[in-house]
């Protein structure tokens, strides 16, 4: 049904949340979160299942909780992650293209034969590592 009065309609930016943490989970400051299939906050791991969420703004220490005894705030972005090694290294020529969850620290360009989750799109790369828009 269309409105017939005005409306106080609620707004979030977009860039910050607060998610449970999934049980007996470490998640440290600083750390690239992400979303288990329950919804639950996990650190970053190679895994299929998993979908980048933002960078930790706190340590959160769920180690013996329940899923959702705690929750993390976590930030969306660009931020500088570590670079991957070998033929998994992400170059300049791949800014623009989507990169791979490796760790909680780290990103490379493949999905490892389908086995890593996409961390994001890489918008820069430099001598410090990988800036990656989550």
């Amino acid at each position: 049904m269309p409105l017939a009065k005005d409306r106080n309609t609620l707004r979030r930016d977009g860039v910050q949340f607060s998610d449970p943490v999934a049980a007996d989970t470490l998640i440290f400051a600083g750390a690239l979160v992400c979303l288990d299939a329950s919804g639950n906050a996990v650190p970053g791991a190679t895994s299929t299942t998993l979908k980048a969420r933002g960078v930790a703004q706190e340590q959160v220490d769920n180690t013996g909780g329940a899923a959702g005894d705690l929750s993390v705030e976590s930030r969306r972005g660009v931020f500088q992650f570590a670079n991957s090694t070998s033929t998994d290294q992400i170059t300049r020529a791949d800014i623009g293209s989507e990169c791979y969850i490796v760790d909680d620290q780290t990103v490379a360009k493949t999905s490892a034969t389908n086995t890593r989750s996409v961390a994001g799109v890489i918008r820069d790369v430099d001598s410090n590592g990988v800036w990656v828009e989550i």
